[in-house]
């Protein structure tokens, strides 16, 4: 069961003016399930987006560049998701499929082609049925709504056990703006992305080079600070949707303050979500937060964040409750601090002072590490004594589960 997540609810999930949703079930792998969703965006929006470092990127992945590239995202009017295949891995067939799939959109939409986004999740290796998707379109578009992001919730799961949905409502300039969002992924995850995709839309008024540098500055705060089980997949996806209707003066500069109101909202609703994925990891039953301390700058920190929340003798010993707390030090050993001086390290785990001065703390016992390791959610700080930078992950247990789902997924 995920770590204390629980379905969004509809009426929770608020609408964004410009913005309308088609959810239809298509049977790209399986029958009966919600499994194509539609984004239409009035004329005048703009879209920014980043995407996976893999450089075995998917074909969708690759489109998406290429449509952002050539209009800087000022032109995008729809964005196509499917489920159940990730149409990665397979080569120029697939970039034709990706292509066909923006056509078929677009001329449903009447816009052109290259005004369409797609994306895919799911299987790689497989080839994209686009027959079903061209079948599937015409009732996701038929089916277009402003209120209608819980359905595209499920209709963008892979193997998640729950819908991952976030919303605010804030004011800018006496004006109420939106931002809400949603968001797929359990396993395959880690920084630079994740095995995941994430879609959140506001109806401010921001210009491109703002909106492009705040879905950078989202992501890095969000999607890029969890990690599940170290994998970066092929098909990672978030993209920042503006549709410009709110009715306040632009937002040129994120240092301004409304600039700050809006990225405040956005990060806000990306960390919800990109926790959201951490708690539906896949056989999940503890959430980790994973916070570094003292460092000389953020990169160190986050260095051996990431080390310890990678670490599957770390994860393993977070399942069975065990404060084998010894390999936390070792992560943090390993993490690439060459110039590291150990015998300056603390160890907490939540209230517990595990370790002083890079050993066991004199008043640590053992029964103290396991209380905490016991709970469903548990914070390991670790205080480098280095300077003054932090930084912090978010991570979960490995549990037998997670290998019976990686081992059936293809079932």
């Amino acid at each position: 069961m995920p770590v204390n997540l629980q379905a969004p609810k509809p009426a929770e999930l608020h609408p964004v003016a410009g913005l309308r949703i088609g959810v239809s079930m298509a049977g790209i792998r399986k029958a009966n399930r919600k499994d194509l969703v539609v984004f239409a965006l009035d004329e005048g929006s703009t879209v920014a987006g980043v995407f996976t470092r893999n450089r075995f990127c998917a074909a969708p992945v690759q489109l998406c560049r290429e449509h952002l590239a050539g209009d800087g995202g000022a032109g995008i009017r729809a964005l196509v998701v499917n489920t159940g295949n990730a149409n990665a891995g397979t080569g120029d067939d697939g970039l034709a499929r990706a292509r066909r799939s923006c056509t078929a959109l677009a001329g449903l939409l009447g816009c052109r082609p290259t005004q369409v986004l797609p994306f895919s999740t799911g299987v790689i290796m497989e080839t994209l049925p686009i027959e079903r998707i061209e079948a599937g379109l015409p009732a996701a578009v038929a089916a277009l709504k402003p209120d209608a992001w819980a359905d595209a919730a499920e209709g963008i799961m892979t193997t998640d056990t729950l819908p991952k949905a976030a919303s605010r409502l804030f004011s800018l300039g006496g004006k109420t703006v939106a931002v809400t969002g949603i968001a797929k992924g359990a396993g395959m995850i880690r920084p630079n992305m994740a095995t995941m995709l994430g879609y959140v839309a506001t109806d401010a008024v921001i210009s491109p080079a703002a909106l492009q540098q705040l879905v950078r500055e989202a992501a890095n705060l969000s999607f890029n600070r969890i990690t599940i089980d170290g994998d970066t997949s092929t098909n990672d996806s978030f993209v920042l949707m503006a549709t410009q209707r709110a009715g306040h003066a632009r937002i040129d500069s994120l240092s301004s303050a409304e600039g700050r109101a809006l990225r405040d909202a956005v990060v806000a609703v990306s960390q919800q979500l990109a926790q959201a994925i951490v708690r539906d990891g896949e056989g999940a039953t503890k959430f980790i937060t994973v916070r570094v301390e003292g460092g000389r700058d953020g990169d160190e920190c986050r260095k051996v964040a990431y080390a310890i929340g990678h670490s599957p003798l770390v994860k393993t010993a977070f399942f069975a409750s065990d404060p084998n707390l010894g390999r936390i030090l070792a992560a943090v050993g390993y993490a690439g601090i060459d110039d590291l001086d150990q015998t300056r390290i603390d160890l907490y785990l939540d209230d517990v002072h595990v370790a002083r001065q890079g050993g066991r703390h004199p008043d640590y016992r053992e029964e103290q590490g396991q209380r905490v390791m016991k709970q469903s959610e548990i914070t390991v700080r670790v205080d480098l004594h280095r300077g003054s930078a932090a930084s912090e992950v978010w991570t979960c247990d490995l549990s037998h589960d997670y290998v019976s789902i990686n081992a059936d997924y293809r079932s």
